[in-house]
């Protein structure tokens, strides 16, 4: 793993418009030249703003079963790394059986691991938008169906928010292996805020014995990734 892709040790951050800068620094994505330093980088050059960031570490579950799976969960991602927050790193593209229901195409599905200063709200607003740009549209109802892209919030942070429209952690990603053996794959110690169980244990106790295979290396992922970053 780059210096680039490694996690901070701790989630305060400073302004700093310094440039060039350290492969640490993170974009800010709306304000060109302006860089989210981690906090215990004290040997940095740069001159200091007044102000705080709280950063967020947020994990978020990608799926996909219409049309070109593997593109749009592509485009997905550069649009969350966009419109959320840098992408710190992702899982391999699983294939997986629709969970659920019976469909003619499976799912590709994956977990992408965002740094994000925006509010559980807002997230869940970007991420809607992302979906409706993408094609997605939505029917109301209450079942399952299938989908050019479907983006769930995972995990905020250790966050335990239970809303109407919103509940985090996702309170079904224990029962899921699509969701469960990608996210290991990143974060096998990740404590679950709730059960306090670490990924690896939630794997291990699954009860779901639907078989995933995968469909793209993170090379692989990559590689598209930075093509479509091209135009």
């Amino acid at each position: 793993m780059s210096k680039s892709q490694q996690r901070p040790d701790c989630k305060s951050y400073r302004v700093c418009c310094s440039v060039p800068h350290p492969a640490s620094y993170i974009p800010v994505q709306t304000v060109k030249n302006l860089w989210l330093v981690p906090c215990q980088d004290l040997n940095s050059n740069c001159t200091f703003g007044p102000y705080s960031f709280k950063m967020a570490r947020v994990y978020f579950s990608l799926g996909s079963n219409q049309g070109d799976r593997l593109n749009s969960l592509v485009k997905a991602t550069q649009l969350i790394d966009t419109l959320i927050g840098p992408v710190v790193c992702y899982s391999p593209v699983i294939e997986s059986e629709p969970w659920g229901f019976s469909a003619e195409l499976n799912f590709y599905n994956m977990v992408l691991e965002v740094q994000t200063a925006l509010l559980p709200r807002e997230v869940l607003a970007s991420l809607l938008a992302i979906e409706k740009t993408l094609g997605r549209v939505r029917s109301g109802a209450a079942t399952y169906s299938s989908r050019i892209i479907d983006i769930d919030i995972l995990f905020y942070g250790e966050e335990h928010i239970v809303e109407d429209t919103l509940v985090i952690p996702h309170p079904m990603l224990h029962l899921r292996r699509f969701v469960l053996e990608p996210l290991a794959s990143l974060a096998p110690l990740l404590i679950h805020p709730v059960s306090r169980a670490t990924i690896a244990e939630l794997l291990l106790q699954l009860e779901d014995q639907s078989r995933v295979f995968v469909a793209a290396g993170k090379e692989e992922f990559a590689l598209l990734l930075h093509a479509i970053n091209k135009f």
